[in-house]
């Protein structure tokens, strides 16, 4: 069937379609197809394989290390929320929930607040993490501290953000395998 002949048929959604396509859905169109392609799975497999996770996404992103933070660091701006989700690949099904923090202080300063206040809340060191990252593990999630590099400020999008490179800006989150089988670790 021609455009011409789907816009004649369903003229909202041919208009729908030539708007959605630029912005987010745009956006959320090439994610879709880009992961599609890298892990084999097709976007319903995406969506089936995350299927009953929503609580666990909820309580994932709900707790409490999530929000702690050295004094005098604050949510970076556009990052108010907790993004949190589910992803699939390769059969192992992830739920995720992370925020970013702009700190004026050092990197020893962010890494010993969360030191202590991860062993505070049952958190252990975990061995085999990065030596550039703060990892920790209890029950199957692992959390991670990452600090903001110009690198990964790029490949993240976030390259224009002077708030996440003055000082010691980071990013904390929480990782859990669901259902897999997956090994808890970094």
């Amino acid at each position: 069937m021609s455009g011409d002949r789907v816009s004649s048929i369903f003229p909202e959604l041919a208009l729908t379609l030539r708007i959605g396509i630029t912005g987010r859905a745009s956006l959320l169109l090439t994610t879709m197809l880009t992961a599609s392609t890298l892990t084999a799975c097709t976007p319903l497999d995406l969506a089936r394989y995350c299927e009953g996770t929503a609580s666990r996404v909820r309580e994932t992103a709900a707790l409490d290390i999530l929000d702690s933070r050295p004094a005098g660091a604050s949510v970076a701006q556009g990052f108010e929320e907790v993004d949190a989700g589910c992803w699939a690949d390769s059969g192992d099904i992830v739920v995720y929930a992370d925020r970013w923090y702009a700190f004026p202080g050092t990197r020893s300063e962010v890494t010993a607040h969360y030191r202590s206040a991860a062993l505070r809340d049952g958190w252990g060191p975990a061995s085999e993490a990065p030596s550039t990252d703060l990892c920790f593990v209890k029950g199957t999630m692992s959390l991670w501290i990452v600090f903001a590099t110009a690198e990964r400020l790029a490949e993240d999008g976030l390259g224009h953000r002077p708030d996440l490179t003055t000082g010691a800006g980071y990013s904390i989150g929480v990782d859990s395998y669901e259902h897999s089988g997956g090994a808890t670790g970094c």
